[in-house]
């Protein structure tokens, strides 16, 4: 008999232990995944609940293995061990999904947490300042200069300047209410200064991303610049880009409706 299965008595022999730790490591590594963005939106452990996901996707791959040499290795008539060899293997492949999902929406895009429209000369955050120093922010407000602006022409050629036929006043409502629209938190709007600084919440983790819209008078006209920069992480995975296109897309909306 091998010593990898045991029998009890009548009852039948159990699961191997493969099978076995495969179905409690898959388990664990789902609370762990599940936990991380929760822990992180409560603001107790910071950044730490962000470890929570590669120990998730290595008890899943290590589950994965497991349950898969488990299942081969049970006999047919050990039914409970294969159901829950079955189980471990459906919950560590879901678990494993998540980086993989990451990386395929991360795809093409430069590890930089700091986007804008006008490389040259990025939008200033101002009332965000004090909001930012306050919450920790670890990002630096300073733009990285050339060699960030030549990743994001890489990744993101699209994000351009915002040409609206308005005058600078009815341009800055419309702008104004296309923030509002977004649902990001409103910091501060400054109509004689043409700025407005917005915070936005990430969905899942609940990072804060603090977002400038600047108004200027372009001929008849006005031109909208817009900054989205991440206040924690290195690379934001597309986030800022995302962001702002879809700021730029209600606005160009709203202008043409």
């Amino acid at each position: 008999m091998s010593a990898d299965t045991r029998v009890v008595g009548t009852s039948g022999p159990r699961p191997l232990r493969s099978v076995k730790y495969g179905f409690i490591l898959a388990i664990v590594s789902v609370v762990a995944l599940v936990l991380s963005p929760l822990l992180y939106r409560t603001g107790l452990v910071g950044l730490a609940a962000l470890v929570l996901i590669p120990i998730a996707v290595l008890f899943a791959l290590i589950a994965l293995i497991l349950s898969i040499v488990g299942i081969v290795a049970t006999r047919r008539r050990q039914r409970s061990g294969i159901e829950r060899g079955v189980v471990g293997l459906v919950v560590s492949l879901l678990v494993l999904t998540f980086p993989v999902v990451v990386a395929l929406n991360a795809r093409g895009t430069a590890p930089i947490h700091d986007v804008t429209t006008d490389t040259a000369d990025p939008p200033e955050f101002v009332a965000a300042l004090p909001v930012r120093a306050q919450t920790g922010a670890l990002n630096p407000v300073e733009y990285g200069g050339p060699t960030v602006a030549a990743a994001q022409e890489r990744s993101f050629p699209d994000i351009k300047p915002l040409r609206l036929d308005l005058a600078p006043s009815t341009a800055f409502d419309r702008a104004l209410a296309a923030v509002r629209a977004m649902n990001w938190e409103l910091i501060a709007a400054d109509a004689s200064a043409g700025r407005i600084e917005a915070t936005d919440t990430t969905a899942l983790f609940g990072f804060k991303d603090d977002v400038v819209v600047r108004l200027r008078p372009d001929g008849s006209g006005s031109r909208i610049d817009v900054r989205s920069l991440s206040r924690v992480g290195g690379g934001d995975l597309g986030a800022n880009a995302k962001r702002i296109r879809a700021y730029l897309q209600r606005l160009g909306e709203s202008h043409g409706g």
